[in-house]
């Protein structure tokens, strides 16, 4: 039987200055927030499925841990306030 894990990288721009400059730059599109939630068997079975997609910088990715939940019980999967 598979285990598969749900990854969710996140990353927000809204604080970001000059004196940020190495902060990473996640998705190919202009964005102020952006996130991204994959169904996967590991992480790097996840980071290969978003460079097949082509909007998400893996290199950028790869800098963030992810938030990882496994399906073993029930849970809040994410929360998210703006």
């Amino acid at each position: 039987m598979q285990i598969y894990q749900i990854y969710i990288w996140r990353h927000s721009k809204e604080f970001s200055s000059w004196s940020m400059l190495d902060e990473p730059h996640i998705h190919r599109g202009g964005y102020m927030e952006a996130e991204v939630v994959v169904l996967a068997e590991s992480r790097e079975d996840a980071l290969t499925l978003l460079a097949q997609d082509g909007s998400w910088h893996v290199e950028e990715l790869e800098r963030i841990e992810p938030q990882v939940l496994t399906l073993d019980n029930t849970k809040i999967i994410s929360k998210h306030v703006r």
